[in-house]
């Protein structure tokens, strides 16, 4: 079966074990030494099983670690932004040699057996100001750094269990079923759509300008850990079944979920998010304003700068890049910075504190803002919680 676009690095990763050998690594799991992984550590292991977080399989050796906290690359020179280590404690790290096997668990069940294949120190300070700009603990992003241990284990995982996520199964799609589902559609471009918030008609406008040039729209939200105070995953996934149901194409539109925790690291997460969706089969990705970013750490467009630091040819998944978007009054539509010549005054535009201030209120935000559809089920979170 040919895809519209390779896996990044070539080939699409499979460390999920099955048969035999799933049932002899079985029985001697029990008796490894354990590490417990938190949310997030679980959700990468989920991705690199699955081949999400191709061409990784498994937590990064030093070498590949440094490289990409310092050039943006693996060792190998192919493009990467984040790294996706396996952290602990001394006290840890020290009851383990190379080559030993150690069972990873949820706390409960084995999920996998790693094989040891490095174990070395890190610098957090030196991680934090190169992949996220800063070193300040208040960028939740840091702030994660700076809670794991000095220490990484590297080494190949043996996917034994999948992570039990126990929500939104009917949309967690690994990246070999949705590359059958788009060629099974007769897609052969695809636009992916990130996101961790609803989706407003600014986010609509992006989605659909890009959907006029490509076949098929993956809305692809991520749903794994997010900072206190973005709005849960459980009403976002509502939120976008309502919006999808009464406003896009049913035949050109698919909605599945990132299991993926967020990083908050602005451009380097935006290309992090980019690769993850070429190996998901998409061909297109959207990246609009401050993509990933949180507070004032990041240019308005330093997430479309930073995708000139590598050749198109060795992201392999082509960005889409749109300016802030929205609804403009003198034209009577939907604009952005790019194709409207009115001043502000005319533009319907509102910040977040005044969104979710309304909210609370039960107000309802103008209708050039967002689907009264959306806003109906925020307003109904907003009174439960």
């Amino acid at each position: 079966m040919s895809y519209p676009i390779p896996a990044h690095g070539g080939t699409l990763i499979n460390r999920i074990v099955e048969g035999p050998e799933r049932d002899d690594l079985l029985k001697t799991a029990d008796q490894l030494p354990k590490i417990a992984l938190d949310e997030r550590e679980q959700s990468d292991l989920d991705m690199i099983a699955c081949g999400a977080l191709s061409p990784l399989t498994g937590f990064m050796g030093k070498e590949d670690y440094l490289n990409v906290v310092e050039t943006m690359r693996l060792k190998n020179g192919l493009p990467w932004t984040i790294p996706v280590d396996l952290s602990v404690v001394k006290s840890e790290a020290d009851k383990h040699k190379v080559g030993d096997k150690i069972a990873l668990t949820d706390g409960k069940s084995v999920l996998a057996v790693l094989t040891v294949s490095e174990i070395y120190q890190i610098d957090k300070q030196k991680e934090a100001s190169m992949v996220y700009k800063t070193a300040e603990e208040a960028h939740p992003g840091v702030a994660a750094i700076y809670q794991k241990g000095d220490w990484n284990i590297a080494g190949d995982i043996a996917m034994l269990r999948r992570v039990d996520y126990g929500d939104f199964k009917e949309y967690r799609l690994d990246p070999a079923a949705l590359r059958k589902i788009f060629h099974d559609k007769g897609w052969k471009r695809i636009v992916a759509f990130q996101t961790r918030n609803p989706i407003h008609r600014a986010h609509e406008y992006l989605q659909k300008c890009a959907l006029e040039i490509v076949d098929g729209l993956l809305v692809h939200p991520l749903v794994g850990v997010t900072k206190g105070d973005d709005i849960p995953a459980d009403v976002r996934m509502k939120s976008y079944e309502v919006i999808l149901e009464n406003y896009y194409p049913k035949t050109r539109t698919l909605l599945a979920v990132n299991p993926a925790a967020m990083r908050y690291a602005g451009p380097r997460e935006a290309v992090f998010h980019a690769l993850i969706r070429k190996n998901y089969g998409c061909t297109h990705f959207i990246v609009g304003r401050d993509h990933a970013g949180v507070g004032n750490y990041y240019g308005t467009f330093d997430a479309h700068f930073i995708f000139d630091s590598f050749e198109p040819e060795e992201i392999g998944i082509t960005p889409m890049f749109f300016d802030h978007s929205f609804y403009c009054k003198k034209c009577d539509g939907m604009a952005s910075y790019k194709t409207c010549p009115h001043d502000k005054e005319q533009h319907v535009t509102l910040s977040g504190t005044k969104v979710r201030e309304m909210l609370l209120k039960g107000e309802m935000p103008p209708k050039e803002f967002s689907r009264p559809e959306v806003v109906q089920i925020l307003i109904e979170a907003m009174k439960n919680k």
